[in-house]
C-alpha cells in the first residue's frame, strides 16, 4: 500500500506541550523572513541563462553528494544513479536513475536528506504520497511537468523562495562570465560570488598547475613570481568584489596558519612551484591563510575557513567519478594552536572578520567557543556538512552558547548545490533554533521577548551582518 506524505507542522519542536507552544510562537515570527544564503555552491549559469531544469534526477539527485554517500554505502553503483564519470560517460538514463533512487529512498529514514526532500516534494510539487518504487514514475512525471513551466525556471524559484541574497562559490581561475551576464540582464535577484582560492593555493590539488596558468591569463601577472602571485590574488579579489563578493572561502585540510618572514615565504613559494613535500604544501596553505587575512584588511572581504575534511577518502570513487562524490570524511582538528599565528597578527583588528567552521564537534566547547569569546575578529560558523542536521544543530547551540553566546555566531548558511532544498534547509534551522530558545524560556533562562529577538537575529540579522550584506 502506498504511504501518504505528510509534513507535520510541529516537526522538530519539543515533545512537551508547553515548550512546544513557545516554539510555535517563536517560529511563526521567523517562518516567512527572507532567506540570506551567504555561502553555497549553486551554479550561477542557472540564473544567468534562466533555462528550465531538465528533470527530477538531474536536478535533485545527481548534484547531491549527501545522497551518493548513503547509497554507495549500501552497494548502489553511482552509474545506476546517472552520475557522470571523469571520462564524461554516464550510466543510467534519468528515469532509470530516479527509479533506482526511489527504490532505495527508505535508506534515508531519520536523516536530514529525507527531511529536506520530503519538504521539497510536498511544498513545491504538491506530492501527497511517499516516494518509493511504486510511485517513482508518478514523481518523475509530476516533477518533470512542473519543471517545464515558467514558474519553475531558476529566477522564478529564486523569487518564490523569498531569497534576498544568494552567494555562489568560484575559484580565482573562473572568468565570472555568468555573474557578469546576471548583472547585464537587469534581473533584480541578488546572486553574488565568493572567492575560493584553493585550486591556486593548494599544491596538492589536482588542478593546481592548470589553475595557475588560467590565474596568470586572467590577471596578466607572472604568478610564478611571489610578488606577482600576491598581486594576482588582489586583482582577482577586486574582480570578485565587483561581482558582489563579500567573502572568501578556504577549504583547507587543517586550520593551520603561519606568519613567516617575507624572505622565508618567498623561498617556500619557490619550493611549491618546484614540487613540494607534503609538509611544505601544508606550510604554504597555512601561510596563505595569513596572506588572505592581510588582504581582507584592505578590501573588507570576510574570511571563511572550512577545515577538517579528509577529502576524496575513497580512491576508487575519486578515480572513477572525481571529487565531491560523498567520500569526504571528518577528522580531528586543532584550532587553539593552528589559528594562533594568524590571531596573534590580526585577531584583535576590527577590520578582519574571520568565520571558522568545523566538522570536529569535540572542538565546539573546548576550543572554538572559548576562542570566539576572546578574539573580536573571530566568529563561529554554523553546524556544517555532517553536522547540518537537527541533532547537529542542537549540539552546536548547547556546546557554544554558554561560552560564546549567540552573537559570536553567524546564524545559518545552507552550503549546498541542491537549489530546491534551500528553503527546506533554512526551515529546519529555524525550527531547531526556535525549539532551543523555547527550552531556555521554559527554564527561565531567557525571557520570551529576548527569545523572539534572538530568533529573528539567528534567522536573518546575524548572517546579514556577519557577511557584510
Amino acid at each position: 500500500m502506498v504511504r501518504p506524505l505528510v509534513l507535520n507542522e510541529d516537526r522538530l519542536f519539543p515533545a512537551e506541550a508547553s515548550v512546544r507552544a513557545v516554539a510555535r510562537d517563536l517560529y511563526r515570527a521567523v517562518r516567512d523572513l527572507p532567506i540570506i544564503s551567504p555561502h553555497g555552491h549553486t551554479d550561477p549559469a542557472w540564473f544567468a541563462e534562466n533555462k528550465n531544469f531538465p528533470n527530477a534526477a538531474d536536478l535533485l539527485l545527481t548534484p547531491d553528494h549527501y545522497l551518493f554517500r548513503m547509497l554507495h554505502s549500501q552497494g548502489v553503483s553511482l552509474d545506476d544513479l546517472g552520475v557522470a564519470r571523469r571520462d564524461g560517460s554516464r550510466g543510467a538514463e534519468p528515469r532509470e536513475a530516479w527509479r533506482c533512487f526511489a527504490g532505495h529512498f527508505h535508506l534515508f529514514r531519520g536523516t536530514p536528506s529525507a527531511l529536506w526532500l520530503n519538504h521539497v516534494f510536498a511544498s513545491l510539487f504538491g506530492l501527497d504520497v511517499a516516494l518509493e518504487v511504486d510511485t517513482a514514475d508518478a514523481y518523475f512525471d509530476r516533477i518533470g511537468e512542473a519543471l517545464a513551466t515558467d514558474a519553475f525556471r531558476p529566477r522564478a524559484l529564486f523569487e518564490r523562495f523569498n531569497i534576498e541574497v544568494l552567494a555562489t562559490t568560484e575559484s580565482p581561475a573562473d572568468n565570472l562570465v555568468h555573474h557578469r551576464a546576471i548583472r547585464a540582464s537587469g534581473w533584480g535577484g541578488r546572486v553574488i560570488t565568493a572567492y575560493r582560492p584553493d585550486p591556486v593555493i593548494d599544491a596538492e590539488h589536482e588542478q593546481f598547475a592548470g589553475a595557475l596558468d588560467r590565474f596568470a591569463a586572467l590577471t596578466g601577472e607572472d604568478v610564478r613570481d611571489w610578488r606577482g602571485y600576491l598581486r594576482a590574488h588582489r586583482l582577482r579579489r577586486a574582480a570578485f568584489a565587483e561581482m558582489g563578493a563579500t567573502s572568501t572561502d578556504h577549504g583547507h585540510p587543517t586550520a593551520a596558519t603561519a606568519d613567516l618572514p617575507a624572505a622565508q615565504a618567498e623561498a617556500l613559494f619557490r619550493h611549491i612551484l618546484a614540487g613540494p613535500t607534503a609538509a611544505e604544501a601544508e606550510l604554504f596553505r597555512a601561510q596563505m591563510l595569513t596572506e588572505m587575512a592581510r588582504m581582507s584588511l584592505d578590501d573588507g572581504l570576510v574570511m571563511q575557513i572550512h577545515p577538517g575534511s579528509f577529502r576524496n577518502h575513497s580512491r576508487a570513487l575519486f578515480d572513477r567519478y572525481g571529487r565531491d562524490k560523498g567520500a569526504d570524511i571528518p577528522q580531528a582538528t586543532d584550532y587553539v594552536h593552528a589559528l594562533k599565528p594568524l590571531l596573534d597578527r590580526f585577531g584583535d583588528d576590527p577590520r578582519l572578520s574571520l568565520i571558522v567552521f568545523t566538522l570536529d564537534e569535540t572542538a565546539y566547547s573546548r576550543e572554538l567557543a572559548p576562542l570566539a569569546g576572546v578574539y573580536p575578529a573571530l566568529k563561529l560558523g554554523p553546524a556544517w556538512w555532517f553536522n547540518d542536521s537537527p541533532e547537529g544543530m542542537r549540539r552546536f547551540r548547547e556546546q557554544t552558547t554558554e561560552t560564546a553566546g549567540f552573537y559570536n555566531t553567524v546564524g545559518f548558511n545552507d552550503d549546498t548545490r541542491a537549489f530546491l532544498s534551500i528553503p527546506a534547509r533554512h526551515d529546519v534551522a529555524r525550527r531547531v533554533d526556535c525549539a532551543f530558545l523555547a527550552r531556555l524560556v521554559a527554564e527561565h533562562r531567557l525571557e520570551a521577548d529576548e527569545a523572539a529577538e534572538v530568533a529573528v537575529d539567528l534567522a536573518y540579522g546575524l548572517p546579514k551582518r556577519a557577511y557584510r550584506l
